[in-house]
């Protein structure tokens, strides 16, 4: 077979894009044993440092996590006492997550990561910018794209490139 199929395990951008993934989170795994953290916790504090308290319901969707994933996260973090979950004030059916004191000490002594990481990757500051930037946008992309895909299998459409696109025409 073909070194240049378009099948080839190196030719994939998902493949590039998980085994980065896979490279950042082990990069970053020793810095935040120093914290007891693991990295999926570590990303619920950066937004609980930002936001201090919010709706686990929002929490999941910022974090792009399902409550299965979510829930035993928040646990542990509990669990540590660097949160605490209560029912909301406004809507009793809904849970909150908010920062302890220990959590929000935490802050001070992660705020060394980022820069750890940053002298790790072997990029600029302005060269970071841009590729999170392009990820953000292929991100924004690809969620498109596969909403229309969802919609196109539900109404029995064929999934086609003008379809993800989104370039279709009404009566195409």
């Amino acid at each position: 077979m073909s070194s240049d199929s378009v099948l080839s395990l190196d030719r994939q951008v998902c493949f590039a894009l998980y085994s980065a993934s896979r490279s950042f989170t082990n990069l970053y795994r020793p810095f935040l044993d120093e914290l007891g953290l693991t990295y999926p916790q570590y990303l619920v504090m950066l937004v609980l440092w930002e936001r201090d308290s919010l709706a686990v319901k929002d929490l999941g969707a910022t974090l792009r996590l399902d409550s299965g994933t979510l829930s035993p996260l928040v646990k542990r973090l509990e669990a540590g006492g660097l949160v605490a979950r209560r029912r909301s004030a406004r809507d009793e059916r809904s849970v909150e997550v908010g920062l302890t004191d220990e959590g929000r000490e935490l802050r001070e002594r992660a705020a060394v990561v980022p820069h750890r990481v940053l002298a790790a990757i072997g990029m600029g500051l302005d060269e970071v910018r841009e590729l999170r930037s392009t990820l953000e946008r292929l991100t924004a992309n690809v969620d498109e794209a596969a909403e229309r895909a969802r919609a196109a299998v539900a109404a029995g459409v064929p999934i086609t490139d003008e379809l993800l696109r989104g370039t279709t025409t009404e009566g195409d």
